[in-house]
């Protein structure tokens, strides 16, 4: 697996949830940058989630990670393990900041060039970390902030996970001869609203649980629109009313989705394992879009919206099974996106 070390292949597989599907089927040659691009990662989240420090201290300890990437100092990196690990209540969590610098270690044996896509995306990634902890209350303060417009929110699902996209498309060219025909360009910014229409299948499946914790993702004037208030949406018989700008949402996250899937399609039928790895979260994506949009208790924080383990393996399967050929791939994309229904795109 690259430069990652049997040490650390364990912590991979714990922390990497839903991720550790796509990264076991990549090519070999990008599964080792990308677990490892993929720990630093989830590291500077757990600091960013952390809601035990004050948010004004985590934002320290980004600038300390920040820091880091560009010189890994061992006293520097033992200070974030060290302040942080106590008040993480989650062991594996707890375990990958002990670990920083093991981490950190692997990070300075990859190539230069690998280093160079890695440290880019981990600033993008912090910087809008940084970004939403100064936008948004801590998490016991009881209050809700939104966004403000539409604007805020693809600038939000880029930081979040369009530069992964644009990153991914990188490290794919880097390492796949059989992509040398791509376009660069395009390819990146397919690359791009790819993850952001990830990012917003997150967004709207987790709409509960954000509102909960202060943050509502829904920009304030879109809910304007509608005549609701962030705070109204803490009330789950808002989902009547909120229906006409879900499927608004629904509709811009279908649109990037559609980009994702001419990205999908752009891989050789050669290149098995990359087509997998793009495919898996994009099907899975489009039944969690179904099971948003309708789910009767999308405002309720005691339940979660999310697809069942049998589903998440028939779509394995059935993609496995229909990966090497465009037509039989086509449809069974157009039998998930169907099953989502018709959703306008948003106006303007």
């Amino acid at each position: 697996m690259g430069d990652i070390s049997d040490a650390l292949r364990p912590l991979l597989k714990h922390v990497s949830r839903s991720f550790s599907l796509t990264l076991a089927v990549l090519p070999p040659a990008l599964r080792g940058p990308l677990g490892l691009a993929y720990l630093l990662a989830r590291a500077a989240d757990t600091i960013t989630d952390t809601r035990l420090i004050p948010p004004e201290d985590r934002l320290r300890y980004l600038d300390l990670f920040r820091q880091a990437i560009d010189l890994p100092v061992a006293t520097r990196l033992h200070e974030i393990s060290h302040a942080l690990t106590g008040p993480q209540r989650i062991p594996t969590e707890r375990e990958l900041l002990t670990r920083l610098p093991e981490c950190f270690g692997a990070f300075t044996r990859l190539p230069e060039e690998d280093r160079r896509r890695i440290r880019d995306l981990l600033r993008t990634l912090t910087h809008g970390m940084q970004t939403d902890l100064r936008r948004f209350p801590a998490e016991d303060d009881n209050r809700i902030v939104a966004l403000e417009s539409s604007a805020d929110l693809d600038q939000y699902t880029y930081y979040a996970a369009g530069c992964v996209g644009e990153f991914w498309t990188d490290m794919a060219l880097a390492h796949c001869p059989a992509l040398r025909g791509w376009d660069a360009a395009v390819m990146r910014g397919r690359g791009m609203r790819f993850g952001q229409g990830l990012q917003m299948t997150n967004v709207l499946r987790d709409l509960a649980h954000d509102l909960r914790i202060g943050r509502c993702y829904l920009p304030r004037q879109d809910l304007a629109r509608i005549s609701l208030a962030p705070e109204d949406l803490r009330d789950p018989a808002a989902l009547a009313r909120l229906r006409p700008l879900l499927r608004e949402h629904l509709g811009l996250t279908l649109d990037h989705y559609a980009e994702g899937w001419a990205y999908v399609l752009a891989i050789p039928p050669s290149e098995i394992r990359l087509r997998l790895a793009c495919a898996w979260p994009l099907f899975i994506g489009l039944r969690t879009l179904e099971r948003v949009q309708t789910a009767p208790d999308l405002l309720d924080p005691r339940v979660t919206v999310k697809i069942s383990r049998p589903a998440v393996y028939a779509i394995l399967l059935r993609s496995v099974a229909t990966v090497w050929s465009d037509a039989a791939l086509n449809r069974y994309h157009r039998a998930l996106r169907g099953r989502v229904g018709p959703a306008p795109s948003p106006a303007g």
